[in-house]
């Protein structure tokens, strides 16, 4: 299904942790990413949860956590087959839920995860096809 007011086009997010080797491990087990390959050992990796990638790279000077920084940075949008289910196993797995799961005005099912760094995530799924005007936003040039 597709949705008029959120479209899922690639975007290669590069994502910053103290310890990416347990990021790795830790997106795996709660999220379900899978790791793709490593490359900078040991600070440099890239894994996919479906077509979602992410780069994750090391902490260092002038690179920070959300947790190093103490406040929240950004939301990465990652879409999954059943939205239900993957809240179920993060929820079990553990993780810290900052928005329970809930549909949209604007058409998506969806909730937000926080990992052990601060990184929020946001994991959604096509409930309906809704034009952005349907719910109050204003299209460009319109």
């Amino acid at each position: 299904m597709k949705n008029r007011s959120v479209p899922v086009d690639t975007i290669l997010p590069h994502v910053v942790y103290r310890d990416v080797a347990a990021a790795i491990d830790w997106l795996g087990r709660t999220f379900g990413f899978q790791e793709h390959y490593r490359y900078g050992a040991p600070d440099g990796a890239q894994v996919h949860l479906g077509n979602a990638y992410v780069m994750l790279k090391g902490a260092r000077p002038g690179w920070s956590t959300p947790a190093q920084l103490g406040q929240a940075t950004q939301t990465l949008s990652i879409f999954v087959e059943d939205v239900d289910a993957h809240y179920e196993h993060t929820r079990a797995a553990g993780a810290k839920i900052v928005e329970e799961l809930n549909e949209t005005a604007y058409g998506e099912r969806q909730y937000v995860a926080e990992d052990p760094e601060g990184h929020r995530w946001l994991f959604a799924q096509h409930a309906r096809d809704v034009a952005p005007e349907e719910w109050g936003a204003t299209v460009a040039g319109r």
